[in-house]
């Protein structure tokens, strides 16, 4: 148990790092509206592959259709609630939005980076060659969203320093996720793991359909757009087919 312990915590690491990389180059950087709508776009393509690649095939194995069903609908109601409680009304919207934070959309990104680092826990569990590998698709996967989360923090006021703080903060869920996905979630049952697994497929659904592609679309969009949407998932359905 100590050497994957080891492993899990040098390989954790490295997405960290090129989410917090990712984070940093678009903060110093403040990409223009058609970048941002590119970053925007391939973000939810790698996400939108994750679901498709990792997580809903282990769910469909596991043959528990009720289980799937409440942790599905747990994460889309959690999703919701959250979306009700952080979603300012009109009125305030209209008298000032300075320092206003997509609290929806860090609160996805952080349920999309917990589950992740749960998976590369349970990676490394399963076999030092699948850890490695997810660790270099999971990378891939969160220098974009790092990129994103920066680039709409960008637009919704924050400073370059609370933008940068708040992306560090994000890339360290991986690392404390993945520490407990190699220990505690190696104790649950199948049961509650199918139920904590749904709870994250239903986060990441609505992190792609309700925040990112929404973002993205606040201009016109062009053939490149869609491009880096289908990139994106392209890039990580060939990562997961080595892991």
């Amino acid at each position: 148990m100590s050497q994957i312990f080891l492993k899990v915590l040098l390989f954790s690491l490295i997405p960290v790092f090129t989410m917090i990389v990712g984070g940093g180059f678009a903060t110093l950087r403040k990409p223009g509206a058609n970048l941002r709508s590119i970053i925007l776009h391939f973000a939810a393509g790698v996400v939108f592959s994750v679901v498709a690649v990792e997580i809903l095939p282990d769910v469909i194995r596991n043959h528990s259709p009720v289980l799937a069903t409440i942790g599905f609908v747990l994460g889309f109601m959690a999703m919701i609630g959250i979306r009700k409680l952080t979603e300012p009304s009109e009125t305030v919207r209209k008298r000032s939005t300075e320092n206003s934070l997509p609290w929806g959309l860090l609160i996805a990104v952080a349920v999309d980076v917990l589950i992740d680092g749960l998976l590369l826990g349970i990676g490394f569990s399963a076999g030092n060659t699948e850890g490695m590998l997810l660790a270099f698709a999971l990378s891939v996967e969160l220098l974009s969203l790092g990129m994103a989360t920066a680039t709409e923090l960008g637009e919704n006021y924050a400073s370059k320093k609370q933008a940068f703080g708040l992306v560090v903060a994000l890339a360290s869920v991986f690392l404390v996720s993945a520490i407990l996905g190699v220990t505690f979630l190696q104790s649950l049952s199948h049961q509650v793991l199918q139920i904590v697994l749904s709870f994250g497929l239903s986060a990441l659904l609505f992190l792609v359909t309700e925040e990112l592609l929404i973002e993205a679309h606040e201009i016109e969009e062009t053939t490149w757009h869609t491009s880096a949407f289908f990139a994106g998932f392209l890039l990580f359905m060939i990562l997961g087919m080595y892991v």
